[in-house]
């Protein structure tokens, strides 16, 4: 059954680097139905913090199960059809009022697109492909049937990941109001902590200059002196489940004035990696670094929102959190002004990287250039060469810890020593915590590796000659399961590329969960003949050219 919600969207626009003014209120009547006949409960929300990204649509739970209709929320047409490994089965819809839907982690798609699908992967011989229809080709109806829900591409579980964008604007917005009727949600956010982070040569906090956490009602005073900024780690929930949820709104305010304000309401897709600036870990700073262009953040005391602890008194804190259904929490704490010395900041300036302007860094087989705009904030690198008689190049530490660019960098690292002679085989690898080697890319270039990163972290060559190793899972079952299933693993680089045939003919392998990594085949009665003996040859390559072809048989 349609029903109509009053959709209110308050959107952030432009801005200097010290805040950014909120703009009028937007309000827009629409009717959508919801994409399920069942009762809807959600497994993620939207804005929820992820790596590098915010996550940009709701997940809709299906029942642990796959294979749910899939209905179009109002009408409209199909914009776009994919395969992907990343996102599984997706389907594109434009709706006549303004917005456009991506449904992702289909099962399948149904009627004339699942067959001019599956028409396209056997003409490319790949299972991942990208159709564009006219607009009007595929015209659906709200409430029509357009694809069953599943666990496709990077999923844990069987459900329905919904992003709603706004047609004109191509932004991603909360699609939570449109379906507010049909949810159940009396329960209000909850902080679990709190952090301050005193600007470097600015403030202290508790007599030192690192960022400090602290519970919710600590056993002693906060103290701290000179600029610092808060942050805090929140989470909301819904009734009767125990998933936790992003937080909308984030409330700031110091000695009953308001200094910081976040709305997770809406964002473009070129803003998500802003997230590396708005968060650490998992608290949300409620102050804006300098090289932060997120619109859904508003400092309103003039300081970026951050805050001078300049008296021997106490600061209060108050911290006010709403979800998208306007249910409202509060946590307050105080900061104990208490006069303190504050170090300044000693540090090479050959290593002080400068969030606006161009970068460059030269050291003996090292070149990397960072363009202004690409770090959030200035950078003191730790910077760091290690070396070893054997390696094939010195690893170079940019700085002990990873710090995020906006943007790909070009570095360039020089190799000291060539144990192969084919230059594809070598590649430039990340170091992570606990020293292990981790694929980064690029490619060779008069000496050097040439490659994009985007963060400073450490990095050196590294070489792969071993091909991948492939699998066959449960072979003895594949005539009776109906379907033929290999893993493929690469230490090093990782699968690049596999194709698979039966009997000598193309036969259609995927990758359905990119969880799981399997390379699934369905037999299908029109390609493979039954009732007689096959032969499966399945081809995977790594990241650096490195092959497997290896042959099974099997009775069908």
């Amino acid at each position: 059954m349609k029903y109509t919600v009053l959709l209110l969207f308050l959107f952030l626009a432009g801005g200097s680097q010290n805040g950014r003014a909120q703009q009028t209120s937007e309000i827009q009547q629409v009717s959508f139905i919801p994409p399920f006949d069942f009762p809807i409960v959600f497994s993620g929300n939207f804005g929820e913090l992820r790596a590098n990204h915010f996550h940009g649509g709701l997940d809709f739970k299906t029942g642990g199960t796959i294979g749910k209709p899939v209905r179009a929320l109002a009408d409209g047409y199909v914009s776009r059809i994919r395969v992907t490994h990343g996102s599984g089965y997706v389907l594109d819809v434009v709706y006549q009022n303004g917005y456009t839907t991506i449904n992702r982690h289909l099962s399948a798609f149904v009627g004339e697109i699942a067959k001019r699908v599956e028409k396209l992967q056997y003409e490319k011989e790949s299972w991942e492909v990208e159709i564009v229809p006219e607009p009007g080709e595929y015209p659906v109806k709200a409430g029509q049937v357009m694809a069953l829900s599943g666990n496709t591409g990077y999923s844990f579980g069987p459900h329905l990941h919904l992003d709603m964008i706004e047609t004109e604007t191509d932004e991603y917005v909360d699609p939570l109001p449109f379906f507010a009727g049909r949810v159940k949600d009396t329960t209000a956010p909850r902080a679990e902590g709190i952090m301050l982070f005193p600007q470097l040569g600015k403030g202290v906090v508790d007599g030192g200059q690192k960022n400090k956490s602290f519970p919710l009602n600590p056993a002693k005073p906060i103290t701290a002196w000179g600029i610092i900024g808060a942050g805090i780690r929140a989470y909301d929930y819904m009734d009767g489940v125990h998933n936790k949820y992003g937080v909308k709104t984030v409330v700031l305010e110091v000695d009953g004035k308001k200094v910081f304000r976040s709305d997770v309401s809406r964002f473009a897709y070129e803003e998500n990696r802003y997230i590396n600036s708005w968060t650490h870990g998992q608290y949300m700073k409620s102050f804006i670094e300098p090289g932060n262009r997120l619109r859904m953040l508003c400092a309103s005391n003039g300081n970026r929102g951050l805050i001078t602890i300049d008296e021997e008194r106490p600061y209060r804190f108050v911290y006010t959190l709403s979800d998208a259904l306007g249910n409202t929490s509060c946590v307050r704490f105080t900061v104990q002004g208490k006069k303190s010395d504050i170090r300044p900041v000693e540090h090479r300036e050959k290593y002080v990287f400068k969030w606006d302007r161009v970068n460059y860094l030269q050291e003996p087989g090292l070149e990397l250039v960072v363009p202004g705009g690409m770090l959030y904030k200035d950078a003191l690198l730790d910077y760091a060469v290690r070396a070893d008689s054997g390696d094939i190049a010195f690893t170079y530490q940019l700085n002990d810890t990873r710090i995020p660019l906006h943007g790909t960098c070009e570095l360039r690292i020089g190799l000291r020593r060539c144990p192969v002679e084919d230059m594809t085989k070598y590649y430039v690898a990340g170091i992570n915590a606990r020293g292990g080697k981790y694929y980064v890319g690029g490619s060779y270039e008069e000496g050097f590796m040439k490659v994009g990163i985007r963060e400073l972290g450490t990095y050196t060559v590294a070489v792969d000659t071993v091909p991948p190793v492939l699998t066959p899972v449960n072979q003895v079952q594949w005539g009776h399961t109906e379907r033929i299933v290999f893993k493929a693993k690469d230490k090093e680089t990782g699968i690049c590329t596999y194709r698979g045939t039966i009997d000598g003919k193309y036969a259609l392998f995927g990758k359905p969960n990119a969880i799981s990594g399997d390379l699934v085949c369905e037999l299908d009665p029109k390609r493979v003949k039954k009732g007689s003996r096959h032969v499966v040859e399945m081809t995977v390559t790594d990241r650096c050219g490195n092959r497997t072809t290896e042959q099974f048989e099997f009775v069908w």
